[in-house]
């Protein structure tokens, strides 16, 4: 990954985070939320999760509220969840992994958005620094935590493994139903559309293997041009296509 180092100080982008809240986007940090499945909704502070559920205070006391009650959560990520989406975008793969580590340690299963991606993209830091293992019990607790985002979530994660291992077969299998109808959707929500970008990016390399340099080319410009939401994987399908049009003069796309 060749990304251009960004030298705006990390604090700046936490007084931001701070500010937004505190002008009312989002809830502000001490006023979260949870929703249980009987409808009623809390105002906590959420101080963690455990293994078996949400660690909040309420009032004066300190309860565990078990995830089967939980309906939906409002909260604000912490700083560290910006701080490890930043370093990663940057290519700071040891500041990302610190950051990364603490966010899912602290909230894995908290069920939001960010929590979600924090886990995610802890699998990524993984397999950026070549510690598979790492990454595949990653994955494998992403399921188990949030069985409800489905398969195809961690299937793409799992599939960057296989390329890691030079399986591309089980790489493909993974990827090809998440690919077989992506071009035909429209308005993706932003998560779909990075996990499409992501599968993309891998269906690049597998065609690359293959030695079908013009389809390779051609994956990985859908993930820059028509799936770029997650921003590493559309730098680095970017940094591929550019190899390979340098690589193998008047290559186009299908």
């Amino acid at each position: 990954m060749n990304l251009r180092r960004c030298f705006v100080p990390l604090q700046l982008l936490f007084l931001l985070i701070a500010g937004l809240a505190a002008f009312g986007v989002g809830p502000a940090f001490g006023q979260e939320t949870i929703t249980l499945r009987n409808g009623q909704t809390q105002q906590v502070v959420i101080l963690g999760v455990t293994t078996s559920g949400i660690k909040i205070q309420m009032g004066g006391g300190v309860m565990v509220q078990p995830f089967g009650n939980v309906a939906s959560v409002t909260m604000n990520p912490p700083a560290e969840y910006a701080a490890a989406e930043f370093a990663y975008e940057k290519g700071d793969l040891k500041t990302a992994l610190a950051n990364a580590q603490s966010v899912v340690g602290n909230y894995l299963g908290l069920p939001t958005d960010w929590a979600q991606n924090a886990l995610l993209t802890l699998g990524d830091i993984y397999i950026a620094l070549n510690q598979i293992p790492q990454a595949e019990a990653v994955y494998n607790s992403f399921r188990r935590a949030y069985p409800a985002a489905g398969t195809a979530v961690v299937n793409v994660g799992l599939a960057r493994i296989d390329v890691s291992k030079k399986d591309y077969d089980a790489a493909k299998a993974k990827i090809d139903p998440i690919l077989a109808d992506a071009l035909k959707q429209r308005n993706l929500p932003k998560p779909v559309s990075a996990l499409i970008g992501r599968a993309y990016y891998v269906s690049g390399q597998i065609k690359e293997n293959a030695g079908d340099f013009s389809g390779a080319l051609e994956d990985y410009l859908r993930t820059v041009a028509v799936f770029p939401d997650d921003r590493v994987a559309a730098a680095n399908a970017q940094e591929r296509a550019d190899s390979l049009r340098k690589d193998h003069e008047g290559l186009a796309v299908p």
